[in-house]
């Protein structure tokens, strides 16, 4: 039976942020259906990253769907500046903020994916009333900061019932589910059958000795 094709969203937090067009390079040939934006802001996580100049930049580089993921404080005072910027996608965090609600209309209003992220330790109830206002659910699958730490085990039963409970409310079909954290070619294939769609993937990627081969491995899981 046919699985699944799997969608892979190279994190370009762990290329090579002098080269960062071969890194798009690397994404388009490689076939990514995404490019995943780690944005971090040294408060809500011990790190600082990309603003929205070097979403700017991107943009014109490449026609993939730029996937923005805000791990910052007061995600509703980056929504339009990243918008603006060129993000295809926003994804914030739900702990990041006591009005989630507010933060899902700002992203609507620039008529851009609207993405809600848990950190491994949050349950989904915290997302259960926002359900039907977003169009991806971002699965940590490490705790939010830095590249390279390992898959967190219990994450994969946290995917299948996810997975399950959209099935329950009827939004399987609507919503995507994207998971972030130390996926490897040796996991992603369990990973996905678990119900995720969209893996996040960087060292992984980046740090191999053929880039485009790695991407082409992941998507190659996907198919019979």
């Amino acid at each position: 039976m046919a699985k699944n094709p799997i969608k892979i969203a190279p994190s370009i937090l762990s290329a090579d942020f002098s080269h960062l067009y071969s890194a798009l390079d690397i994404c388009e040939k490689g076939g990514a259906e995404y490019i995943h934006v780690d944005v971090m802001d040294n408060h809500f996580v011990p790190n600082l990253t990309i603003g929205p100049v070097v979403v700017k930049s991107i943009k014109p580089l490449t026609k993939i769907f730029l996937d923005v993921h805000l791990m910052v404080e007061h995600p509703e005072d980056l929504i339009k500046p990243f918008a603006n910027a060129g993000a295809d996608g926003i994804t914030f965090h739900v702990e990041a903020t006591e009005e989630p609600g507010l933060v899902i209309d700002l992203i609507r209003s620039t008529n851009k994916q609207i993405g809600i992220s848990l950190k491994p330790q949050t349950p989904f109830s915290m997302i259960e009333p926002f359900l039907d206002q977003i169009d991806l659910i971002l699965i940590m699958s490490v705790e939010p900061g830095f590249g390279g730490q390992e898959y967190i085990p219990s994450s994969t039963k946290k995917i299948k019932d996810i997975h399950q409970r959209l099935i329950e409310f009827g939004l399987r079909d609507r919503i995507l589910i994207e998971i972030d954290g130390g996926i490897k070619l040796t996991n992603a294939e369990e990973i996905a059958k678990a119900g995720a769609e969209i893996l996040v993937a960087g060292s992984e990627i980046f740090q191999s000795e053929n880039p485009v081969k790695t991407i082409q491995k992941f998507k190659a899981l996907g198919v019979t």
